[in-house]
C-alpha cells in the first residue's frame, strides 16, 4: 500500500536511503556480524546462568553482575571504537549490538523484579532494581573513564 499522498506518513526515515529502498540491502555482513556476536553473548549469559542460578526468591546476583560487566565492556568499547581509532565497521555491530546486546540481560532483569515483587520479596526487589540501575550506569560510566585515562594520547 503505498503511503505517497498521506501527509502524516514521512517518505523515508532512514538517512541516506532512497524512497523505496530495501531496508537491509547492503546490511548482510553487519546482519552476520550481529547475529555471530549475540550467539556469543547469550551463550556467555547461558553459562554463567548455569554456573550461578539464583534460587527461587533470591537476589539475582548472576544477572546483576552480567549487566553491570556488560555495561563496563561497553563504556570501554565506545571508547575504542569511537574516540582512540578507527575500527573496522563490523566491530561495533559484532561486539555492541551482538556480543554485549547479547550478553547483558534487562528483559531478565525486568521479569526478575516482576516475580520477586509478585512473590512478596520487597526488600529483595528493591534492593535488586537499585544495584542494577546504580551498577549499570555507573559501571557504564567508570568503562568510559577508564578508558579514556588508559588511552590519553593514543590515536590509531
Amino acid at each position: 500500500m503505498s503511503h505517497e499522498h498521506d501527509p502524516e506518513i514521512a517518505d523515508d526515515v532512514i538517512a541516506g536511503r532512497e524512497p523505496g529502498t530495501p531496508v537491509l540491502r547492503g546490511q548482510g555482513a553487519a546482519v552476520a556480524a550481529v547475529a555471530v556476536g549475540g550467539a556469543l553473548g547469550a551463550l556467555a549469559r547461558w553459562g554463567i546462568g548455569l554456573a550461578w542460578p539464583t534460587p527461587h526468591g533470591g537476589f539475582p546476583t548472576a544477572t546483576l553482575l552480567i549487566n553491570v560487566v556488560g555495561c563496563l565492556l561497553m563504556g570501554v568499547l565506545v571508547v575504542h571504537v569511537a574516540e582512540v581509532r578507527e575500527a573496522h565497521p563490523l566491530v561495533r555491530p559484532f561486539l555492541g549490538v551482538g556480543v554485549l546486546g547479547g550478553f547483558t540481560t534487562f528483559s531478565t532483569f525486568a521479569v526478575d523484579s516482576q516475580q520477586l515483587l509478585a512473590g512478596g520479596h520487597l526488600g529483595t526487589a528493591l534492593g535488586y532494581l537499585a544495584a542494577t540501575a546504580l551498577g549499570s550506569v555507573g559501571a557504564a560510566a567508570l568503562g568510559l573513564a577508564l578508558a579514556r585515562a588508559t588511552t590519553r594520547g593514543v590515536r590509531g
